[in-house]
């Protein structure tokens, strides 16, 4: 039996990469009571500040019902507030709180974190290198699956991203 090709066994590893960061995320979030779509909307948020759920829904390429699910269970937990919107009494505003924006806080040292423990190591050419070829990957994945996607809007509890 011939070995594999070279780009399936980059394949085989970039799959590898991406169960391993999912497992890492899905345990971090476990230990805050979240869900990846919760956690997603919850960065976002971190990074936009107050929004309206019809903007949220939007940034996340959700359904205005999915994001009231995902709202609902944030206010539940404590991670944000729900109030009228100041200027449009039809909108709703959506505010981190200040737990909420303790862990986004987390979320951005945990990134830097992870990121100096797998590339600090890495020789400033190799890094170079590898941001080259991963930009160059994505780039076409992204090609290939705007390509192939529907213009339906997915839902985050079905595959969503945080």
């Amino acid at each position: 039996m011939a070995p594999p090709k070279p780009t399936v066994t980059a394949l085989d590893l970039v799959l590898e990469l991406t169960v391993l960061l999912n497992q890492d995320m899905t345990r971090s979030l476990a230990r805050d009571h979240l869900t990846e779509p919760r956690a997603h909307l919850l960065w976002v948020l971190g990074q936009q500040g107050p929004s309206t759920q019809r903007s949220l829904a939007e940034a996340l390429n959700v359904s205005a019902r999915n994001i009231t699910g995902l709202v609902d269970g944030l206010v539940a937990t404590g991670f944000v507030t729900r109030a009228p919107h100041p200027d449009d009494r039809r909108a709703t505003l959506v505010t981190v709180t200040e737990h909420g924006a303790a862990i986004v806080d987390a979320f951005q040292q945990g990134q830097h974190e992870l990121a100096d423990q797998l590339f600090g190591p890495m020789p400033a050419e190799e890094l170079a290198l590898f941001l080259t070829s991963l930009s160059g990957v994505l780039e076409r994945l992204r090609a290939l699956v705007a390509d192939a996607e529907p213009t339906a809007t997915a839902s985050p509890d079905e595959g969503g991203r945080p």
